[in-house]
């Protein structure tokens, strides 16, 4: 039971991970329980000083995702998987589990280009967007560009990222154990 709220995690971010494998969507039947689920866990777990950290890394969850989402670089199911996360191990784990999501999602995107041999074409895309974040910088905006792009561009389903991710940095601290 000690290490319950790692292996809960777990277990949903695989299920996660391979329903937006398949459908490219992470479903709210299953982010809305699991974010839910963890501010309970805490609670009862840890008392209100447990559900003020569940609350606590659930914003944290949510705020490092909601750039991209704003900007239309990934869907709302990606920002409320994370919030779940962060509802069940807490902003500090959630913040470290987010930076190795991170870079398990740049290897996966650069793996995919290179897989399809389209290197040129999205690095240009990604001088694009670049450009255009620093240029433009109204995310309503942004996220008309990318909804117009979206068609021509590789999609990454960022739920595996964040199942990867976090569950290699629970492996690496030791917490699957």
């Amino acid at each position: 039971m000690e290490n319950l709220a790692v292996w809960v995690v777990t277990v949903t971010l695989i299920v996660a991970a391979v329903i937006d494998g398949i459908q490219l969507k992470v479903p709210n039947w299953l982010t809305f329980p699991f974010i839910i689920t963890g501010w309970v866990y805490s609670g009862v777990v840890f008392g209100w000083e447990g559900l003020g950290w569940s609350l606590l890394g659930t914003v944290v969850g949510l705020g490092l995702l909601l750039v991209p989402y704003s900007i239309g670089g990934m869907g709302a199911g990606d920002v409320k998987l994370l919030a779940g996360v962060g509802a069940w191990i807490h902003a500090t784990h959630t913040f470290y589990s987010f930076g190795f999501s991170a870079v398990i999602g740049a290897i996966l995107a650069v793996g995919m280009v290179l897989y399809r041999k389209a290197w040129r074409k999205h690095a240009t895309q990604f001088v694009a967007i670049v450009n255009e974040i620093t240029t433009i910088r109204d995310p309503n905006k942004l996220s008309e560009i990318a909804a117009k792009r979206k068609s021509s561009m590789l999609l990454l389903p960022y739920g595996i990222p964040i199942a990867i991710g976090t569950i290699v940095y629970f492996a690496w601290e030791g917490m699957l154990i």
